[in-house]
């Protein structure tokens, strides 16, 4: 089974672009086995990671909060796990 956690932050005006560098820079150790990174109006970055594992699998690295004067707000962060593969 796979888990994919997202986390998705807003950066502070102006600094999106700072915001999206540091996201890609994170690294996560052990490394999943994907990871995506996008981006959307209002300086938004959203990642997302795949593992193997369940919903409820513990210690799954996670990136971590950004500095203050980066972000506008708490990081956003979710849980899914795979219920079917393919369309």
């Amino acid at each position: 089974m796979t888990v994919a956690l997202m986390w998705e932050a807003r950066a502070v005006a102006g600094k999106g672009e700072e915001l999206l560098t540091w996201a890609t820079h994170q690294p996560l150790d052990p490394p999943p086995l994907r990871r995506e990174t996008f981006r959307a109006p209002e300086d938004r970055v959203l990642v997302i990671t795949w593992w193997e594992g369940t919903y409820d699998t513990e210690g799954l690295p996670e990136l971590p909060e950004p500095g203050e004067d980066l972000v506008r707000r708490a990081v956003h962060r979710w849980r899914f796990e795979t219920v079917a593969d393919g369309v």
